[in-house]
């Protein structure tokens, strides 16, 4: 597939950035983990692509996230986030919230419900985006913008929920590379006339050790390729250090453990977009390109447990989607030859069918002090699967 090419501005930018990525490689001996090229790539402030000035969501950027198809989504999402507020107090986290959509389809759903939370809070690092979300909030619910504030780190106590929809996916990952004589980690290098080129190493201390509590496949022949997150597995770990009473629900595409590591999936889940084009590359134009990895759910729930987290529930979007009430909020848009309720019913579609998101994403909950079950999981809990 033929990329469109970037404009002379957004190219400018980008060799910036693999500038400050060559310099970080001569720093480091030669090579750099590909997590940390990774994290250069995505959020290195003024270059890296969440932080760059670049349109991300939506139409017209690189891609589409659930709030953007439709505010049904928030709104189904609404009364989970409502129930484990009466169960812990009410307060809310989003991290990473995009443009501020999920968030003024939240508090808007929750407003009709007599449910607002005392404050709702947008853990944000870039600051691009916090500029797009306070004009999205500004525009969409100007009345409830007393109860929203943004954070630049994660408090240092909190109880309520906190929301992480599609944060997991674009956490650094490590690269694995397993051969019959050993693992090796994946890097990045000066290659062949200065840009960009892989290099590998043995892996060793932690990346090694996990990768072997993996059991990953080992082929006869050639390279089994695959990512590791310490990353999500330590922002877990975080939050559970700091979450007195409430909830992490966090949404996002991807497998429990033995899904992920099948020897069949010996390329690994790593990828690209540009401008709704999905590609294998990440060292072309850095800091232009979404990077995003599946997520290894049975890592991220094993994390919680490990710090004393609750694992409630495990399902996927579409089963969390129904539960919460979707088709009754869809059936709620008017008549069903309306061209508002056939816009919404094929964005629910979309959301919830196996071949398209319904599948593909999936919802977990982990939680301290909250006993009763959750309405997302009341049907369809797969937390056996983890």
């Amino acid at each position: 597939m033929k990329l469109p090419e970037p404009s002379p501005d957004a190219l400018e930018q980008s060799r910036g950035l693999e500038q400050l990525v060559l310099q970080r490689i001569e720093d480091n001996g030669g090579w750099l983990s590909f997590a940390r090229y990774m994290e250069l790539a995505l959020y290195v402030p003024g270059l890296g692509y969440y932080s760059g000035g670049a349109r991300k969501f939506g139409p017209g950027g690189d891609f589409i996230t659930a709030p953007e198809l439709t505010p049904l989504f928030g709104q189904a999402l609404a009364l989970q986030l409502e129930q484990v507020m009466q169960a812990s107090a009410g307060h809310i986290i989003e991290a990473g919230a995009g443009t501020g959509v999920l968030a003024a389809d939240v508090l808007r759903a929750l407003e009709s419900r007599g449910m607002l939370p005392e404050s709702y809070a947008i853990l944000e690092v870039s600051g691009e985006l916090r500029a797009r979300q306070q004009q999205t909030l500004a525009d969409a619910v100007p009345h409830l913008l007393s109860r929203v504030n943004w954070l630049e780190r994660s408090p240092e106590r909190f109880s309520g929920v906190v929301v992480a929809n599609e944060v997991l996916d674009v956490m650094p990952v490590h690269l694995l590379v397993v051969r019959p004589d050993g693992i090796f980690e994946r890097g990045v290098v000066r290659g062949a006339g200065g840009a960009l080129g892989w290099g590998e190493k043995p892996a060793e201390a932690a990346v090694l050790a996990a990768a072997k509590a993996l059991e990953l496949p080992v082929p006869e022949q050639g390279a089994y390729v695959t990512e590791l997150n310490l990353a999500a597995r330590a922002w877990v770990t975080d939050w559970a250090a700091r979450l007195d009473l409430g909830a992490l629900l966090l949404v996002d595409y991807g497998y429990p453990r033995a899904e992920y590591y099948l020897p069949s999936r010996s390329n690994g889940t790593l990828l690209c977009y540009y401008r709704h084009r999905a590609h294998s590359d990440p060292l072309l134009w850095p800091g232009l390109n979404d990077i995003t990895a599946f997520v290894d759910f049975t890592s991220v729930a094993e994390a919680a447990f490990d710090a004393g987290l609750d694992v409630l529930g495990y399902t996927s979007q579409a089963s969390f989607l129904f539960n919460c009430g979707i088709l009754s909020l869809l059936a709620q848009r008017g008549p069903k030859e309306s061209a508002d309720y056939i816009r919404a019913a094929r964005a629910v579609q979309r959301l919830t069918t196996p071949q398209e998101m319904g599948e593909l994403f999936k919802v977990l909950a982990v939680s301290r002090g909250i006993r009763e079950p959750l309405i997302g999981f009341s049907r369809g809990d797969r937390l056996h699967a983890l």
